[in-house]
């Protein structure tokens, strides 16, 4: 016995439940359940209890039946579908499961007649369920004798081609009798060729009706060819009275359980092929990360599930987008649609949160059936079927809505994932912010101070001062300021990268323009190391941002004047490799060891080397000039140099001059 389920929220302390039926009078018991969930604030869940897939109704069951379903979920009612044998024991285990407390029911007013007929539904629920409040509120009176002769006749009803198969396995298992006979073989093995024939019978058919033919004509055709006298149907022995009951009844039994097991194994292998698209549509949403993944993955399944075409509508900020459709044939599965003759009834199911279209009361002459893609009252989407005029059954209704439901939870997880995106993206800037103000207080202060006290010193003491000390002054306060400037430089380009404000104006630049640029904007501290430039052989040009990259160069030569010893070298070569150029800024310092390239270009890393000039840095220099170079389409690494210091190199690609003579 499985159970498909829909529940949307929490569940509270109390649990409705109502029984759905075909009888006219169930709308009148599912309005009394819904007033009774109201007053108790209770989960309201509507179960209806089928004892195979495809419910075997007359039409206008079916559609009484559809149009209760209908009802029930209209006035927000969960639906559920309940496969098995006993209706009685799978409202009381669903009720046991799902956590019931009061169980809404119709009583029929047909009465027994004789002690030996079975209890009603109401009867027996009472008696298997004792803990349960159940409610139960009088159903109309229905002819059920006629219903039940009209059903039986509707299932025994045999089709032409069961006639000719039960024809001719009579036929077939009489010759075999007969050449059994010959063979010298006992009735008791003929007996046991017509049983055989009997349960072929029923496996090979549809109808009930040939497999109850089939046993009589079987003692029938035994009787006139096989006992005496022979071709007759007189009886000389009393006790072949006695054979032919027992041949008889051994016929029905084989006959009626071979039609049990293959309804069994139909409903099995229906029922397992469900299963499997429920499990497959879980786990294929869960390898989805993207909004139009999960509703691809929707549409299949909904389509492996009803062989009809899909039409999804995304539906983002209340906004309805556009249409694509899935068709049953795999053609086109994708393609954008849009049927705006079917807008009004889209848009209602939208405002509703409610299905309608095809099969409904609402908008039934559309072509679709409409339903919302929802959970906790927000729509993800709009799913249109093709169903024509054919009523979906309970059970494909059911699994339907699980298959709703499972699409609606992972576009909901997938909503949840970004809003923690966003959420740690702003913590992650909110800290950011935080640093730079951070540092900022601190770096100004130090070359602010200095500034500020060297400026007080040559208003106060000008005049006492001699030439030497005041140019000392006068270079201090210099340097600090090209410090500040640089600061500021590097703070306004990290600001317009983090901002997605950085716009390239890439021209094509000769490369040793470049790097005599920014030699002139290097730390006045170059003359306290040995600066050298190796120049290409031939005239290296690429497209760039001639201001961006003569600040990558400049914060590269400046890292490597801070933080290496006075009196190192410091190499700049450039050239051409393959299709890129390339720029090289050598040293011989300490280097980086492994932790502190990993982390070298981490914004306000600043390693445990110490700044040779005493200044404090901010740890901004490299995370610019890669965020720079990138943004240019280039890379950037550090390799160890030989047998000290470091190699930062960076590639743009390479651009050729075309001259027109």
């Amino acid at each position: 016995m499985t159970y498909e389920t829909r529940t949307e929220g929490t569940i509270p302390t109390e649990h409705v439940l109502v029984c759905l039926s075909p009888s006219p009078t169930n709308r009148k018991i599912i309005d009394e359940a819904s007033k009774l969930a109201k007053a108790f604030h209770a989960n309201f869940t509507a179960l209806y209890v089928s004892k195979t897939q495809e419910d075997n109704l007359p039409d206008e069951d079916s559609v009484r039946l559809q149009n209760n379903i209908r009802h029930a979920e209209d006035i927000g009612a969960t639906i559920t579908t309940v496969i098995a044998e006993s209706i009685p024991f799978a409202i009381a285990e669903f009720a046991r499961v799902s956590g019931v407390t009061k169980i809404v029911i119709g009583r029929s007013n047909t009465k027994r007649y004789h002690f030996w007929e079975r209890q009603t539904v109401t009867e027996q629920l009472i008696s298997i369920a004792p803990g349960i409040d159940i409610y139960i509120i009088p159903d109309s009176k229905t002819n059920s004798k006629i219903e039940q002769s009209s059903r039986f006749a509707e299932h025994i009803a045999p089709t032409g081609k069961d006639f000719l198969i039960t024809t001719a396995l009579l036929v077939g298992m009489t010759l075999v009798g007969i050449c059994f006979r010959r063979l010298g073989f006992t009735e008791s093995n003929i007996i046991t060729v017509y049983i055989f024939g009997a349960l072929l019978s029923a496996i090979l058919t549809r109808s009930h009706f040939c497999s109850l033919i089939s046993s009589f004509c079987s003692v029938l055709l035994f009787n006139f060819f096989f006992t005496e006298p022979r071709l007759t149907f007189h009886v000389f022995e009393p006790g072949y009275f006695v054979t032919f009951v027992i041949m008889l009844v051994a016929a029905l039994l084989t006959g009626s359980l071979a039609y049990r097991l293959k309804d069994v194994a139909r409903e099995s292998a229906q029922s397992a092929f469900h299963t499997k698209v429920l499990f497959d549509t879980n786990q294929l949403l869960q390898k989805r990360r993207t909004a139009d993944d999960i509703l691809n993955v929707m549409a299949n399944q909904v389509i492996l599930l009803l062989d009809k075409d899909v039409i999804i509508y995304p539906v983002e900020n209340d906004e309805l987008g556009e249409g694509y459709i899935y068709l049953s044939d795999g053609d086109g599965n994708g393609t954008p649609f849009r049927n705006h003759d079917e807008d009004e009834v889209i848009k209602w199911v939208l405002a509703n949160k409610k299905r309608a279209g095809a099969t409904t009361k609402v908008f039934n002459s559309a072509k679709c059936l409409y339903l919302a893609i929802r959970i906790n009252g927000t729509v993800y989407g709009i799913m249109g079927i093709r169903v024509g005029k054919k009523v979906l059954s309970s059970f494909e209704y059911s699994i339907l809505l699980s298959i709703l439901g499972e699409c609606s939870l992972a576009l909901e997880n997938l909503n949840n994932e970004k809003a923690k995106e966003e959420a740690a993206l702003m913590a992650q800037n909110e800290k950011l912010r935080a640093n730079i103000l951070r540092t900022i207080s601190h770096d100004l202060r130090t070359p602010l101070t200095s500034i500020s006290g060297n400026a007080s010193n040559l208003c106060s003491h000008y005049k006492y001062l001699d030439d030497e000390t005041r140019e000392q002054i006068f270079s201090d306060i210099y340097d600090d300021s090209e410090w500040l400037i640089q600061l500021v430089e590097n703070l306004l380009s990290v600001t317009r990268i983090e901002n997605g404000e950085m716009q390239l104006n890439k021209s094509l630049e000769i490369l040793d323009d470049i790097v005599d640029e920014a030699i002139k904007h290097i730390d006045r501290n170059r003359v306290d190391h040995e600066i050298k430039i190796s120049r290409a052989e031939d005239l290296v040009v690429a497209e760039m941002d001639a201001k961006l990259i003569t600040q990558v160069i400049i914060n590269l030569v400046n890292n490597a004047i801070k933080y290496t010893q006075k009196g190192s070298e410091i190499d700049i070569s450039y050239g051409v490799k393959d299709d890129l150029v390339y720029v090289n800024v050598i040293d011989n310092g300490p280097g980086m060891d492994d932790n502190m390239k990993e982390h070298a270009y981490d914004m306000f890393y600043t390693g445990h080397n110490t700044v040779a000039d005493g200044k404090r840095s901010m740890g901004l220099g490299l995370a610019l000039c890669r965020s720079i170079v990138e943004a240019h389409g280039g890379t950037i690494e550090i390799r160890d140099n030989y047998p000290s210091g470091c190699i930062i190199t960076f590639y743009l690609k390479k651009k050729d001059v075309c001259i027109n003579e």
